[in-house]
């Protein structure tokens, strides 16, 4: 059994900062990718920013130069340093893994989710 436990969430006002954990645990053999997704009330979930295991990452437009995505491999954990944070950036944030169970096992696990709330 795989679970993934984010934290770090909660209420900010305009310009400030947050930073969000995911850590991942169970029966692990390897962990590819990680990523953020967010919904936003009345909006579609939507991809925030991704790294590999390689360290190789992209962020959505929209949070470029604000938004920051890390990983520990060490510690099977996915953060999110959000900076400059906005209004629109309220939504609920979910982290996502991409977990190799064992040998050509591979499965996608989701957090429960983190609420994220700018607000003045």
């Amino acid at each position: 059994q795989v679970q993934l436990v984010e934290s770090g969430g909660g209420l900010v006002q305009p310009g400030g900062s947050l930073k969000l954990s995911c850590a991942a645990s169970g029966s692990i053999f390897s962990i590819y990718a990680m990523g953020w997704y967010r919904q936003a009330p009345g909006k579609q979930r939507e991809l925030v920013a991704r790294i590999t295991n390689t360290g190789n990452t992209n962020v959505v437009d929209s949070v470029k130069g604000r938004f920051t995505i890390s990983r520990d491999n060490a510690k099977n954990t996915v953060y999110l340093q959000m900076n400059s944070l906005k209004l629109e950036d309220t939504a609920i944030y979910y982290c996502t893994a991409q977990i190799l169970l064992r040998i050509g096992i591979v499965d996608d696990y989701w957090g429960q989710g983190t609420q994220v709330t700018v607000s003045s």
